[in-house]
């Protein structure tokens, strides 16, 4: 019960932040940048900026679906900011590019974070199944195996959550400062760019505490079953 009244906790928090980045998306959708460019754009002259010439903008589906692929090399825009002329557009197309930056010049927080991938996507799938065990197994005392098998997959996901805090902190920092060098935000554009940033980073913040607090929960039941 315990398990299920924390997931809950941190899931009800992830939620409200989740929703605060959405209505500060659509806010800031609906502010036009006085330079006109669209997200699509600007990615386009944040890459040429910085020499990369060999990573491809694309346009995705869905909203806050942006991301940047390392692998393929691909900047992928969702429809609002791929087509957008807003703060928000602009905001989100160079955060992406400033994780194409990160990798063009070798950043160690975003290498380390694609080394741990592979890791992190076999702990993600074996966790819902160990958790079905580990919780079945708590009434009756307990497996340590599987205890211990759960703990780490939650201590590999922690782990990632807290590597991937610098890489998005820094993405957000970089693409700021390039809005103001490059003039395509100003004042009051900047402004909202900076705090759109701020919450979606807010979201990875959110993720990295609660990998924390469950690992924590999953440590408290296996030392406390060892100590039985």
């Amino acid at each position: 019960m315990g398990y299920f009244i924390l997931a809950g906790l941190l899931s009800l928090v992830g939620f409200i932040i989740s929703q605060k980045l959405k209505n500060k998306f659509r806010h800031y959708s609906q502010i036009g940048i006085r330079s006109g460019l669209s997200g699509r754009e600007i990615a386009e002259n944040m890459l040429k900026y910085y020499g990369i010439h060999d990573v491809r903008i694309e346009e995705g589906h869905g909203m806050l679906t942006d991301h940047y692929n390392p692998m393929s090399k691909v900047v992928n825009l969702s429809p609002d900011v791929f087509n957008g002329r807003t703060i928000a557009a602009a905001a989100v197309a160079a955060h992406e590019c400033g994780h194409a930056v990160q990798h063009n010049q070798a950043y160690a927080w975003l290498t380390m974070r694609s080394a741990v991938v592979p890791i992190v996507n076999i702990a993600s799938s074996l966790q819902q199944w160990l958790l079905m065990l580990a919780l079945g197994l708590f009434g009756s005392g307990g497996n340590q195996t599987i205890l211990f098998i759960t703990m780490l997959t939650f201590l590999v996901t922690a782990v990632f959550s807290l590597i991937t805090l610098p890489v998005e902190f820094d993405a957000s920092k970089r693409a700021l400062v390039w809005l103001n060098h490059s003039g395509i935000t100003h004042g009051a554009e900047q402004e909202g760019a900076k705090d759109a940033l701020w919450w979606a980073a807010m979201t990875y913040v959110s993720a990295a505490f609660s990998a924390l607090v469950m690992l924590l929960y999953f440590a408290l039941r296996f030392f406390g079953s060892s100590n039985d």
